[in-house]
């Protein structure tokens, strides 16, 4: 079978896939994208947050974003109980964009894929990797289309962006156990029917932790056509208690909520919820011979602050960067010049997502007295600058949150 050939294979046209492939089109590059759905397609992870728009902007693809018509998002809102705040990204330590959209994800990957496309990235929607082959001086990837038509495609590089399907990771044995307890997630779409006059702001994700566990949280996304994104997130211990389909289990753990219940109590139930449970995800090593893995394909953390697609839009900024030096002759050290510096901010995003899971970080954000500086550096890591070295929040997260959550305590 005599293989195609092309300059750099994607695998995925989600987020990452296809602004890495605009980046790698701006290069001049050939770009195959291999993607096994067909778009549009249902997916959460739909509030961005305003670090991301630097990479859609970037990627030249910033138009396409602003004329879909998004939901406008300025921040994060917490509540627990009778507690409540609220984070405004225009007011944060770190420069950058301080706005961004929340999207519905069938939409928001269909427009950036068709950016891509515009382009002239090649795009095959029903095309699945099904091995790959890193043996020989290119790597070489074997594909199957819709039909079960089978084709060989060998590459000067390959970029893994399946997301959760993670493909490479599967193929070459990658993966190994990620040190998060397995959580869960059930989820749906409603037409949400909040009033207007309500306290809910539109224009921020609503993050709403259970009265009793405060190890369970709920998503509210709103959309900007009267709809809303609803999730529970919680191990699987807890989810298991409850009975019947995911919709009678994500509406009675819904109930247990006040604030969200009231919230809803018009809402239009008209989506059939969803589950999805074991998202955490680690790799042995984030590159290979002829391979990086971008996004969720090597790493996903936690859905509480969004920092997915963001993350996702960071690797493949770096990735491409790497590879217009090493396609114009350079060498690269893919540890030292992506791997590294991507964990950076991953690592970041660990420090507080661990935080929240051992309650500290709630302490933090709804204590009665916060300092202003201090709430700048937190909300610039909300809005998705984990990258920002200037930030003691990111050069040492662990050991500030820390000391902050027992300032906080006493």
């Amino acid at each position: 079978m005599t293989p195609e050939s092309t300059d750099v294979l994607i695998v995925g046209a989600g987020p990452a896939g296809s602004v890495a492939a605009g980046f790698l089109r701006q290069q001049g590059r050939r770009v195959l994208v291999l993607e096994r759905e067909q778009f549009p397609r249902f997916s959460i992870g739909e509030s961005l947050l305003p670090q991301s728009m630097e990479y859609i902007q970037a990627a030249g693809m910033l138009q396409d974003v602003v004329e879909a018509g998004f939901q406008y998002k300025n921040g994060a809102a917490f509540a627990w109980g009778d507690k409540y705040t609220a984070f405004d990204f225009r007011d944060k330590f770190s420069h950058g964009w301080a706005t961004t959209y929340q999207v519905q994800r069938a939409t928001f990957d269909k427009v950036l894929a068709d950016a891509a496309a515009r382009m002239s990235a090649e795009i095959r929607f029903k095309h699945e990797v099904t091995a790959i082959d890193i043996d020989g001086d290119r790597p070489r990837v074997r594909a199957r289309d819709a039909d079960g038509h089978e084709y060989e495609v060998e590459a000067r590089f390959v970029l893994d962006a399946s997301g959760f399907g993670r493909t490479l990771p599967r193929l070459l044995k990658l993966e190994t156990p990620s040190n998060f307890p397995v959580r869960g997630a059930i989820f749906t779409h409603v037409a949400d029917h909040i009033p207007h006059e309500s306290v809910f702001d539109r224009q921020k994700i609503r993050v709403a932790v259970h009265p009793e566990r405060p190890d369970v949280w709920f998503w509210t996304i709103p959309f900007s056509n009267g709809r809303c994104s609803i999730g529970v997130v919680a191990v699987q211990e807890f989810l298991a208690r409850y009975e019947g389909n995911e919709m009678d289990r994500l509406r009675a753990i819904l109930a247990e909520e006040p604030g969200l219940s009231a919230l809803l109590k018009d809402a239009v139930w008209d989506t059939p919820a969803r589950q999805i449970v074991g998202y955490a995800a680690n790799v042995k090593s984030l590159w290979g011979k002829g391979f990086a893995l971008l996004g969720n394909a090597g790493e996903f953390l936690d859905p509480v602050f969004s920092s997915g697609v963001t993350i996702a839009f960071k690797s493949a900024s770096l990735a491409t960067q790497c590879l217009a030096r090493e396609f114009a002759g350079e060498a690269v050290d893919w540890e030292a010049d992506y791997a590294v510096p991507l964990k950076t901010g991953v690592d970041t995003f660990r420090a507080f997502v661990d935080a929240w899971y051992a309650g500290g970080f709630q302490k933090i954000i709804f204590h009665e007295r916060h300092t202003p500086d201090i709430r700048r550096m937190i909300s610039a890591i909300l809005a998705g600058y984990a990258w920002d070295q200037k930030n003691p929040y990111v050069a040492q997260a662990k050991r500030r949150l820390g000391v902050l959550e027992e300032l906080c305590s006493a």
